[in-house]
């Protein structure tokens, strides 16, 4: 007996249970990303609309912030720069198109995006950071003056005093802020830093356990570890630290890499 292709021999009832349990399957909500800060993901649902033909000035503003946020400042770049070239667009794309320059080393062309943009403390924090890149002392005090007493904008001063050397006022503002937000645990990296800076190398490795014991495989953390060895008791200490580092790290920190490989040269030259 010839059996008929034209339906499943077996096996009907699954298929249709099947295409109920993909029918039933939900779509992420971009919000839900962003508040995962699941920029990869956010970026698939946006592209997946936009070849739908659904995407729109909002859908590409947010690939460009996302784009940022992972790092990708060149595609970030992109967008904003596709869309600022539109008749009519949304006035944020020329900070946020600033800050995409700024940190591709184009100052000029960040200061250029900023001034187009509505004010805002971001276009005062992002032309404050240019203000110290041109060495303008007159312009740094002028928008330093606009600094208020929020998170966002003492972060950015505290990080402008560690640039310029302050390390000690760096400290206090970081720590003011930890007493207020414990859940900044980065911020014992940047304090740790700067004792590093300041020579206190014990007090550095003290701040930095706290994050670590949070953070075990932070790249950052363990590389600062490593040099803090390196001073305290030897170079064999801080090779151990770096080459172990080097072996767990992962493909995508290929700027760590390129800093563990430098600081690992650097002890091959101790005597």
């Amino acid at each position: 007996m010839m059996l008929s292709r034209a339906k499943p021999a077996v096996g009907g009832d699954q298929q249709q249970s099947d295409k109920r349990k993909k029918k039933g399957k939900k779509i992420p909500k971009l919000e839900d990303l962003l508040i995962q800060r699941d920029f990869t993901g956010a970026i698939t649902l946006l592209e997946f609309k936009r070849q739908l033909g659904e995407g729109d000035e909002d859908s590409d503003m947010w690939i460009g912030y996302c784009s940022f946020h992972l790092g990708d400042y060149k595609r970030s770049m992109e967008e904003y720069e596709s869309i600022s070239k539109r008749e009519v667009c949304n006035p944020d794309v020329w900070v946020n198109l600033a800050c995409t320059y700024f940190f591709l080393g184009m100052y000029k062309e960040a200061e250029e995006a900023a001034t187009k943009a509505p004010k805002s403390r971001l276009q005062n924090r992002l032309l404050f950071h240019l203000a110290h890149k041109f060495n303008d002392e007159k312009k740094l005090m002028n928008f330093h003056q606009n600094l208020q007493d929020i998170t966002d904008d003492q972060l950015s001063l505290a990080s402008i005093h560690y640039m310029r050397s302050h390390y000690q006022e760096a400290i206090e503002i970081y720590k003011r802020i930890l007493q207020e937000n414990r859940e900044f645990m980065a911020l014992n990296v940047y304090v740790a830093l700067c004792y590093y800076k300041l020579d206190y190398y014990d007090v550095s490795q003290e701040v930095l356990a706290v994050y670590l014991q949070q953070i075990p495989d932070s790249t950052i953390a363990l590389n600062l570890k490593a040099c803090n060895h390196f001073r305290l008791y030897n170079g064999k200490a801080a090779e151990a630290e770096l080459k172990s580092l080097m072996d767990n790290a992962s493909s995508s920190f290929e700027f760590a890499k390129e800093l563990i490989r430098h600081n690992l040269d650097k002890q091959d030259t101790q005597p």
